[in-house]
Formats: C-alpha cells, sequence, structure tokens
C-alpha cells in the first residue's frame, strides 16, 4: 500500500518529478559513461605495459634503484637455474603464461655508412623474440588491438634488431629503412678534431670483434653499438637495423633499441659469463600478481638468492600516476552529480511537503504516526531515485555501444599512434553499474529525509488550518 501511494503522489505533479528524474537520469549517464572511458585508459594501458614487461620481474637485489647506471654489475648468475626453478614450482606453473629474459643496456650507437657520421647514446634491451611474440598476444581484457605478427627481428637473424624513430632519424636511417614522415638530418661538413680517432676506427673495432673485415652489402642498414662490459673493458658489436619501433614517450623514442638476447649479451659480456638483467613472468591474470610475488618470495629466501621481485607497476610510476589523476577526476565527477541530485530532490520533497501539509494534518488526525509520515516521503524519495537511475542505466546501455561505433580515434596515454576511441560496457563493470546506480539511490533517499522529518514534526492542529 505504502509503495502504490508513492508511486502516485510522483504522478501528482509530473513535470516536477520528470525534472528532478531527468537529474537523476543524466548523473547516471554522464557516470557510466565517463566511468567506461577511464576503466578502458585503464585496461588499454595494463594491457600495453603487461605485454611489454609483463606482470613481475625478477632483477639482482639493488637494481630497482642503481642497476639503470650500470646493468651490466647486476647481472643475475646462473639465470637458466633460477628460470628452471621458477617454472618447475607447483605454485607458479599454473599461472605463469610466458617467462622470458631480458638485458638491459646502455652505450652509444653510431652510423658511419654511405657518409652519413652520426651518433648517439642509447638504451638497448635484448630479449627472446619468440617469447616477446608470445607475450604480444596476452589479451585479458579484451581491451588491447589485435596483434600483427612482427617479423622484422627472429631467431633465425641473431643480429638484427629494431630501433626508436627518433633514434632512426636522429641516425640518418629513415632514408635506408624507407620510414614515411621521417626527415634527414642535415649534412654538416665533417670536422677533423687534431688527435682524434676517425669514425672508421669504430667500424674496425666492430668488425674485429666479430671476426669480419667490412660491412657486406646489405638491403637493410647497420650501426655500430659501443658499450663496456662487465669488466669496464670497451667492446662493440654491429647490428642490422630491420626497421623502427616507435615508443610512445620522446625520451624514449630517441634513446630506444632493441636486439636479440644474444646481440646484447656479446656486447655487455664480451667473451665472459653471460648473463640477464632481468626475469620476465606474463602471468595468466592480472588478479594473480599477489600470489606469484609471494610465492617467488618464499623460493628466494628458501634458496638464499640475491633476487629482488617488482610488478609492471613499481617499474612504470606513469601508470599509477595516470590511475590516480583519472580516480580523482571521477571522484570529483561524482561528488558534482550528488550534489545536484541531493539539491533537486531536497527542492522537489520539499514542494510536496508543502502542497500537502493538509493531507498530512488529517492522516496524523486519523491515527498515523511521525514515523508513518517520515517513511511516507523517503519511499517516494527512494522510488523517484530508484526509476530515474534505472532509466539512466538503460540510457547508457544505448549510448556507449553508438560511441564505440562512432568511428572515433584518439592517442591514449603511453602510446605512440591513433587508436579506435573506446568506452567499456557497463555490463563489464558490474562494480560500476552497481555503485551508479545504488550511489544515485541511496543520495536521493538521503534527500528525501531531510523534508520528511519536517513533514512528520509538524503539529496536528496547525496542518489541519493550513492554507
Amino acid at each position: 500500500m505504502l509503495m502504490k501511494i508513492a508511486f502516485r503522489n510522483i504522478l501528482r505533479n509530473r513535470r516536477r518529478s520528470f525534472m528532478t528524474g531527468s537529474a537523476i537520469a543524466v548523473s547516471a549517464v554522464a557516470l557510466l559513461v565517463f566511468g567506461g572511458f577511464i576503466t578502458y585508459i585503464f585496461t588499454a594501458f595494463e594491457t600495453g605495459l603487461v605485454r611489454n614487461i609483463g606482470h613481475l620481474t625478477v632483477f639482482r637485489s639493488g637494481y630497482f634503484l642503481f642497476g639503470s647506471g650500470n646493468p651490466a654489475a647486476y647481472g643475475i648468475d646462473d639465470y637458466d637455474k633460477v628460470m628452471a626453478l621458477i617454472g618447475n614450482d607447483p605454485v607458479l606453473r599454473p599461472m605463469l603464461r610466458v617467462m622470458t629474459p631480458t638485458q638491459s643496456l646502455v652505450g652509444i650507437a653510431g652510423n658511419f655508412s654511405g657518409g652519413t657520421d652520426a651518433a648517439k647514446t642509447f638504451f638497448g634491451t635484448g630479449l627472446v623474440v619468440a617469447d616477446r611474440q608470445k607475450m604480444r598476444e596476452w589479451n585479458e581484457y579484451g581491451a588491447g588491438q589485435p596483434v600483427v605478427p612482427d617479423l622484422r627481428m627472429s631467431a633465425a637473424a641473431p643480429q638484427r634488431g629494431l630501433v626508436g624513430l627518433g633514434m632512426a632519424r636522429i641516425l640518418g636511417l629513415c632514408g635506408p629503412l624507407h620510414v614515411v614522415g621521417c626527415p634527414s638530418p642535415p649534412v654538416r661538413e665533417a670536422t677533423k678534431v687534431p688527435g682524434a680517432a676517425a669514425a672508421p676506427d669504430l667500424v674496425d673495432l666492430a668488425h674485429s670483434e666479430l671476426g669480419t673485415n667490412a660491412h657486406p652489402a646489405q638491403e637493410q642498414p647497420r650501426i655500430d653499438l659501443l658499450g663496456a662490459t662487465a669488466n669496464g673493458a670497451p667492446n662493440v658489436v654491429s647490428m642490422e637495423v630491420a626497421g623502427v619501433d616507435q615508443q610512445g614517450v620522446k625520451e624514449l623514442d630517441d634513446n630506444y633499441v632493441a636486439m636479440p638476447l644474444a646481440l646484447a649479451q656479446q656486447l655487455v659480456y664480451g667473451r665472459g659469463e653471460h648473463k640477464v638483467t632481468g626475469i620476465v613472468l606474463q602471468l595468466q591474470r592480472t588478479g594473480q600478481i599477489a600470489a606469484a610475488r609471494s610465492r617467488l618470495a618464499v623460493l628466494i629466501a628458501q634458496h638464499h638468492l640475491p633476487l629482488e621481485v617488482h610488478d609492471f607497476a613499481e617499474l612504470t610510476p606513469f601508470y599509477v600516476q595516470v590511475v590516480r589523476l583519472f580516480s580523482m577526476i571521477f571522484l570529483f565527477l561524482t561528488v558534482i552529480m550528488g550534489v545536484i541530485v541531493l539539491f533537486a530532490v531536497v527542492n522537489t520533497m520539499t514542494m510536496n511537503v508543502v502542497e500537502r501539509t493538509n493531507e498530512i494534518g488529517t492522516i496524523r488526525a486519523m491515527g498515523v504516526r511521525r514515523n508513518g509520515i517520515r517513511a511516507q516521503f523517503v519511499l517516494e524519495g527512494w522510488l523517484l531515485g530508484a526509476i530515474a537511475a534505472t532509466i539512466g542505466v538503460l540510457i547508457a546501455f544505448a549510448v556507449i555501444p553508438a560511441i564505440n561505433h562512432g568511428g572515433l580515434n584518439w592517442t591514449p596515454p603511453g602510446n605512440s599512434g591513433s587508436v579506435p576511441f573506446r568506452l567499456a560496457a557497463p555490463a563489464s563493470r558490474l562494480a560500476l553499474l552497481a555503485g551508479t546506480w545504488g550511489g544515485l539511490v541511496l543520495v536521493a533517499t538521503f534527500a528525501a529525509l531531510l523534508p520528511a522529518n519536517r513533514a512528520a514534526r509538524l503539529p496536528v492542529v496547525d496542518a489541519l488550518r493550513h492554507v
């Protein structure tokens, strides 16, 4: 009976109820659309990171804080045994999707072919090509773009690698690589410095290390990479550049070099023991990070290994900053929408109380207690909020697919190119859907409580003679 009366009272002033319900419905649409937007940002960003650096990475102790300055000094000894220990563990084995070693390195890259005289510091990564290709197929949330196999690097070409677009531009490789929209560096007259070694000496050193005599005729250009071995001795290797791999950050793009693991180890360790700086673990699901990390800590402690484990969020502070930024924006928007709904419902219910003062006095004289009056108005507020929030959810279910199929494109954080603009469907984020609906209904109910208390406290005699 109370529900029936509340519904009929809402329809008594349709225009007022419509305006208040519209505010609630629009708030629901805004929260679900923006929530779907930031959810897709988070999942797409996470997908890109997990594809590139995995969920967890095992380093030698101290590498996370000091290793970037001298990766060779923080190599993992007997990394094959460490990988076997992790891969054979009965707890970790079901969680693992890919486990692959990586080698970080720094040095100077030079291109002295075809009359070009250019050199640039670089940050390099040595990787297992087959493992990296499998990592790029991870797509737990369905937010990643379809993966096109990259055949420019392969196990059959151990000296073939990729460089960042900025690195290719600086070294004058855009022309030989046929990169569109990449200008060649201006030609400058070489200046001979007395006592300085000629540029071909770097090339000669590379070929003396590799046992070759001269650059063979190649369809693809080569660059020479100069670095220091773990013992501090200079070392040079020659790498065939198969193409560019544009990075999302200019500073990284201008310094990026990717190469097969064996070539990176040759540069860093020379004829010494080959090590790696990291063992990357890609799990089946992101939710397994805590359990996998806990188990790794147990294994490291049991075998007294000088290792440490870090997840992708620790290795990429920018990801954490993006999550916090958009979370605060969403919280700010939620507060604004909540305040709008609060005042709209308070205004509507206050007007209802004023217009129905005589009715309140009549039913109070008939024996209805104050709690009954209070419950009646609170129920009206709850019903108004529930109906309007439900309509808003249904509108969002129609709006979001329309936006996803609208052909819009944008460049998300950390991406180097434009991708289709997408919003996460509300059905795939039940917490967002339930939180939005429940939060708006709760605000509407609480807003109705204030006028309901006023109605319940009205003296019966004053209410009966109210005009």
